[in-house]
């Protein structure tokens, strides 16, 4: 349990920390702020555990772990994140 525990650890934090550079980069939404950290935090996990899939399956090295993280980042704040209505003005 303990051998899982770690790089879950650190995966989800370098999940939220990629996500909050994403935030500091201006990316579109970024007057939601706790949205980006929640989502690293969200693609780290996943993440996480599609590495895991991949590394029973075929046994992926390593190296691809930080390379899904950041891919499901940029998939979930990019193309597939939240859509901002274009007609409302926040005012």
């Amino acid at each position: 349990m303990q051998a899982l525990l770690l790089p879950l650890v650190m995966t989800t934090a370098f999940g939220a920390l990629i996500g909050t550079l994403c935030r500091l980069t201006r990316w579109p939404g970024h007057d939601r702020p706790l949205l980006f950290p929640l989502v690293g935090l969200a693609a780290g996990i996943t993440a996480f555990f599609i590495h895991l899939a991949l590394n029973w399956v075929t046994g992926a090295p390593a190296w691809w772990l930080p390379v899904l993280v950041v891919l499901q980042v940029w998939l979930w704040l990019g193309p597939l994140g939240p859509r901002r209505a274009l007609g409302r003005q926040r005012k």
